[in-house]
């Protein structure tokens, strides 16, 4: 079964969190471009958590905040 995205936002390191399962030592990391990391699985390379950091002052610059990622997005399922 799919994981539910959950968004956490650290309002004193202003880094916003989306995560599809909690973070784990295995992971690779790539910075995808400066200030967005990128956490993958070691086995299916699919990205499992992303980090973007100064998330407000990319707000603030710009209305629209974009991630340099493609998703296919859908409902989850209920329990």
């Amino acid at each position: 079964m799919a994981e539910k995205l959950t968004f956490k936002y650290d309002a004193i390191g202003d880094i916003l969190y989306v995560n599809k399962c909690s973070p784990y030592a295995e992971q690779e990391s790539q910075e995808l471009e400066y200030g967005i990391v990128a956490r993958l699985n070691p086995d299916t390379e699919e990205i499992e958590n992303l980090e973007v950091m100064f998330f407000s002052k990319r707000l603030r610059e710009s209305n629209v905040f974009e991630l340099p990622i493609v998703g296919k997005l859908h409902l989850s399922q209920k329990a």
